[in-house]
């Protein structure tokens, strides 16, 4: 926050253009749950089954695929989150902590520029100039027209902190029910 709030640059600038490892595409792969990679900007760099089945990211081709941009305009995401008018914010606010660490990247403002001219919900979010620690814990996706809870969290997996590895784990029952 302190960086955004007096437009100063990181000690050691974020890069939103990474390379997904082999190692973390097969970890991606092998998880039991829907998971995805993510980079500084919000592309999707991988994803495995589950996490296409609930999101439905092979439908779109990879330079659209951008958690932000399918957040803010792709109408089947928008339905698959219950409670999207409260869900959308605080994701956007956790991206604008990454946008801090990668201001100097020209495609990251790109991405918010061509957002804010698409997405009314958008524009008056990024007004706001909220910021959250990255989004963990329960989330509510609705399957067969029914909210789901799952829990969530996201894992750093490069040693520069670029990428992030996504994890939606359905919950069966309360924290800490067998």
């Amino acid at each position: 926050m302190f960086l955004l709030a007096h437009a100063r640059p990181p000690a050691e600038p974020g890069k939103t253009w990474c390379v997904l490892p082999p190692l973390v595409r097969r970890l991606m792969h092998d998880l039991p749950h829907a998971a995805f990679v993510l980079n500084l900007r919000g592309d999707v760099m991988g994803f495995n089954g589950l996490a296409d089945a609930l999101f439905g990211f092979a439908a779109h081709p990879p330079e659209r695929r951008n958690l932000l941009w399918l957040l803010f305009t792709d109408p089947t995401m928008h339905r698959r989150l219950y409670d999207w008018d409260s869900q959308a914010p605080m994701m956007l606010a956790s991206f604008r902590r990454d946008f801090a660490r990668a201001t100097q990247e020209a495609d990251i403002h790109a991405l918010v520029d061509e957002l804010e001219h698409v997405s009314p919900a958008f524009k008056a979010g990024w007004r706001t100039h909220d910021v959250h620690a990255s989004c963990s814990g329960v989330r509510q996706l609705v399957i067969d027209g029914q909210a789901q809870p799952f829990e969530h969290t996201s894992l750093t997996v490069d040693e520069d902190r670029h990428l992030r590895l996504v994890v939606y784990a359905r919950q069966d029952g309360p924290p800490g029910s067998p």
